[in-house]
């Protein structure tokens, strides 16, 4: 052993002699490796980025994975049962959801069917199609969007990201008038128009005041607001905010350990209502198809790098023939052929490493500028780090094209015969 670990550390010693008695040529393999490292560290944290990406836009809208989402049928009873049993419990929350329309009383909305502002989705019908004058309301200043009123904050379940002013807080005493905060969509809609703060909700007996006090990213494309259930029920009790006919739903966001699933579950199949449990599962899902893009950008990246470990066998070889006489020497005076070929490796290792260094480098770099000026646009790019994945891919691609690269000329340095050295 101790013979071998001496081996080892003189060819490295004669290689980095080597690396810098031929700089010249050691710069123009690493520039020949270069970009197929690069590509191979690019694909890899591209593929790691692009996983976050993917699930942070995910987690918005379907929940964290492991979260468990109850979805409850429209009964009687229903909104009762729900929030007896989950009201002040850390583990689960309810939300409750209506149409509502904020803006100028008696008048159509200017999305009709809560539609996204760049849509039509129609809505309402006109006396050509049936409906009486008296029934078509007149086109104002007023926006239509999918009020959610929530028992706990919600985003522990799922990761909201507020834009601007803040989010709900929970621990204060309830406010008369409702405060609300609006997703993206619909924070274009009161960009647009002049919207007055009024709210008018089906089974309300009168129209509310809002406190529109956040804009929220929650992955939604429809125009969207949230609001706290203990101040809408001020004005809408929960049983109204749980009636079919006002297009009312009620979902239960639950931990995978909790024991509120069999409670909840147990008691509104007593009551008659049905229920419809589903576990978020998003990653698993999704991992297929970020495996196959990687493995596809990958074998791009192979061949690119197979091209630089040609550059290096081009390079090795020639090296190699220009120092026939020194190996033939060396071998004349007793050095093994197994420490030739170690020499010829070491020097293409070492350029696979330093090449690898350059290539992570450059990334490391070109990800912090991309997170210091997109960040701001894009939240999943901020305070970006380099994957650690991608550093060990660029090592190990590094090393490869070494072993590849120097393969031949290491084989063939160790061949050279001693009598060569009578004809120098």
């Amino acid at each position: 052993m101790r013979r071998l670990s001496g081996r080892f550390r003189s060819a490295l010693i004669i290689g980095l002699q080597g690396i810098r008695a031929r700089k010249l040529r050691t710069v123009l393999s690493m520039v020949s490796l270069f970009l197929g490292v690069l590509a191979v560290v690019v694909v890899q944290a591209g593929a790691t980025i692009a996983e976050r990406a993917l699930f942070a836009g995910v987690e918005l809208s379907n929940g964290i994975d492991g979260t468990k989402v109850i979805e409850v049928s429209m009964q009687p009873q229903t909104a009762e049962i729900v929030l007896d049993t989950v009201q002040g419990r850390s583990d689960a929350m309810a939300m409750l959801s209506v149409s509502a329309i904020i803006g100028e009383p008696g008048v159509a909305p200017v999305n009709e069917g809560g539609s996204p502002f760049d849509e039509d989705w129609g809505g309402g019908c006109s006396p050509s199609e049936g409906c009486g004058s008296t029934e078509v309301a007149p086109p104002g200043q007023a926006i239509q969007v999918m009020l959610t009123a929530m028992t706990a904050d919600i985003r522990p379940f799922r990761p909201y990201r507020p834009k601007t002013g803040e989010w709900l807080d929970f621990t204060t005493v309830p406010a008369m008038a409702p405060r609300i905060v609006i997703n993206l969509e619909a924070a274009k809609g009161f960009k647009r128009y002049k919207v007055p703060a009024e709210m008018r909700v089906g089974g309300a007996a009168v129209n509310l005041t809002p406190q529109v006090v956040g804009v929220v990213d929650d992955g939604g494309y429809e125009p969207h607001a949230y609001v706290r259930l203990d101040e809408l029920s001020t004005w809408l009790p929960p049983t109204g905010l749980a009636d079919p006919n006002t297009g009312g739903g009620i979902t239960v966001l639950l931990t995978g350990s909790t024991p509120v699933e069999q409670v909840l579950t147990t008691k509104l199949k007593g009551a008659g209502a049905e229920t419809y449990v589903t576990t978020v599962d998003s990653r698993e899902q999704g991992q297929n198809e970020i495996r196959l893009l990687r493995l596809v950008f990958l074998a791009m990246a192979g061949l690119v790098l197979l091209i630089g470990v040609a550059g290096i066998l081009n390079v090795g070889l020639a090296t190699v023939g220009e120092r026939i006489e020194e190996f033939a020497l060396r071998r004349a005076v007793g050095t093994p052929r197994s420490l030739l070929a170690g020499i010829v490796l070491a020097e293409t290792l070492l350029t696979g490493l330093l090449t690898a260094a350059a290539a992570i480098g450059v990334s490391v770099v070109a990800l912090q500028a991309v997170s210091a000026f997109v960040g701001e646009s894009e939240p999943y790019l901020r305070d970006l780090q380099f994957p650690w994945d991608a550093g060990v891919a660029g090592i190990i691609a590094g090393l490869v094209a070494g072993i590849l690269g120097g393969f031949v000329p290491a084989l063939r340095a160790a061949r050279i015969p001693i009598a060569t050295v009578m004809r120098a």
